[in-house]
């Protein structure tokens, strides 16, 4: 018997050892996985994990040792109660009260362990679903924070823009010169100087112009503006007349065939402005109207500087006023000739003949010097057209006109700083083939006409009577010369018969 109890009690002293080692596990393991960090997660979750699982499986072992245990203390006490009754009467037997098991709690100890491994995985995962939510709604924010900041910036640039445009900031100074038919309209009004480049929104002007209450009190006629006036000021160079009235006007007839030269003299002479600045501001050119895109970019180097837009002065009666700008005379020139060159499909034809604008402009301005009238305009155009296409002729290319030959020595030798041979002879039809480098005078629109009706002759020579202003023509030169004989006779008739008129003018006087 007491080998069986002493065997009892070495299997519960090792039961006891096994015991306390695996409740040292198990509060190691619990050290162990509350000690970790959220950024040490995923390297103490695998730990976890093998430490829960060695637990399970000790306690699998500690329960099936247990049992064992419990099996042996129930036969223990069996026998013992066996021995106790067949032996009642012996001497007592010392007794080994029976260890009392654990609580159950107890046993439980590795559960925790499990448990808590769980519990981090489980916020690990609740927190990366918060985070990858959070992600996921960056984008979307970004996006329309982008937008909102790209349409401000949008609004701003564009309100920036219609206020520099109200207020007339940054823009171009020059004056230009409007002309307001009668009748127009706000909105006709805002289109024009939309056109003409003074303002960059119709629409804004229009409901500047309805806030004023100015939309029916714009006034016809002509008017200078600049892209740097405000609205403002715009409207009332529009609606008043109180500047003009206030200077004193001038009318000057320019008649056809007169050079620029004498043109600024007159301007001049009249108080209009300035000849010499007239002369600078007319050549500089560049107001925007239509014709000026067809003038030739490549100049000729013979061509004459000082008269670098001569021609296009057109002949007509205006209206100026007193110390005006010049550039407020030259916009009143160029528009009317403006208006003149580009009606009646004249550049059409200009162009259905082979002529641009510069040729069309120098071959007028020498017909206008040759012919008196209408008539005599066409024939003598008919005539050049001969000389210029046929060059095999006996004239072999040459213009032979005197009008040129006197702008060469009347105009431009005089004006020379330093003297140029190869230019004067670039404009002396005598001296060099083909049209000049430029005009030689203002043509009017019948000269102009009359190139572009390149009327078909057989002639190409002629001759004029100055003094009757009759002008004759020819095929050959021996026709011409004939013709000159005829003329000079006539010329030499009338001056003599003019002489005798005099002298009895004279002797009557004496008496």
């Amino acid at each position: 018997m007491n080998d069986n109890n002493d065997m009892i009690n070495d299997i519960l002293n090792q039961l006891d050892k096994e015991k306390a080692e695996s409740n040292n596990i198990n509060n190691n393991s619990d050290v162990e996985a509350t000690e970790g960090t959220a950024d040490q997660l995923s390297d103490t979750k695998d730990l976890g994990r093998n430490i829960s699982h060695e637990a399970e499986k000790s306690f699998e072992n500690h329960e099936r040792n247990l049992e064992g245990v419990s099996s042996l203390r129930r036969r223990a006490n069996e026998s013992q109660r066996s021995d106790n009754n067949t032996a009642s009467n012996a001497d007592e037997v010392p007794h080994f009260p029976a260890r009392q098991m654990p609580p159950r709690s107890n046993r439980d100890d590795s559960i925790p362990v499990r448990n808590s491994a769980a519990l981090k995985r489980n916020t690990s995962h609740h927190k990366k679903k918060k985070k990858k939510k959070q992600s996921s709604r960056l984008p979307g924010v970004l996006i329309l924070t982008v937008f909102i900041f790209a349409l401000s910036i949008c609004l701003s640039l564009v309100i920036i823009a219609f206020g520099k445009d109200v207020l007339g900031i940054g823009k171009d100074s020059s004056t230009k010169m409007i002309i307001i038919p009668d009748g127009a309209t706000s909105e006709e009004i805002s289109q024009l100087l939309y056109d003409e480049g003074i303002i960059n929104s119709p629409k804004c002007f229009q409901l500047f112009s309805k806030l004023r209450n100015d939309s029916d009190n714009y006034l016809a006629g002509e008017h200078f503006v600049s892209p740097n006036m405000a609205y403002e000021t715009i409207i009332k160079t529009l609606t008043t007349y109180e500047d003009e009235e206030q200077k004193e006007a001038v009318t000057i007839t320019f008649v056809e065939g007169i050079n620029i030269f004498e043109a600024a003299d007159q301007l001049q002479n009249n108080n209009v402005c300035n000849a010499a600045e007239f002369i600078y501001a007319f050549n500089a050119g560049g107001f925007g109207f239509d014709f000026e895109k067809e003038l030739s970019k490549n100049n000729d180097p013979l061509k004459f500087a000082d008269g670098r837009m001569e021609g296009f002065l057109f002949p007509d009666t205006y209206t100026f006023t007193v110390d005006m700008e010049p550039e407020q005379v030259c916009q009143k020139i160029y528009y009317n000739f403006n208006e003149k060159i580009t009606s009646d499909n004249r550049l059409k034809r200009m162009k259905d003949i082979g002529l641009n604008l510069d040729k069309l402009i120098t071959m007028a301005s020498i017909v206008q010097k040759e012919a008196p009238f209408r008539e005599d305009m066409n024939h003598v155009a008919g005539v050049f057209w001969n000389r210029l296409e046929k060059p095999e002729a006996e004239t072999a290319g040459f213009l032979q006109s005197d009008p040129t030959k006197n702008y060469s020595k009347q105009v431009i030798k005089p004006r020379l700083a330093v003297p140029n041979p190869e230019m004067l002879d670039a404009y002396d039809t005598y001296t060099t083939k083909g049209l000049p480098p430029g005009p030689i005078s203002n043509p009017g629109l019948d000269a102009i006409d009359a190139v572009l009706e390149k009327m078909q002759t057989p002639d190409f020579y002629f001759v004029a009577n100055i003094y009757t202003r009759q002008t004759f023509f020819s095929q050959t030169l021996e026709e011409q010369t004939a013709r000159i004989e005829e003329v000079k006779a006539a010329v030499a008739a009338y001056e003599a018969e003019q002489a005798i008129l005099q002298e009895q003018e004279e002797a009557n006087g004496a008496e």
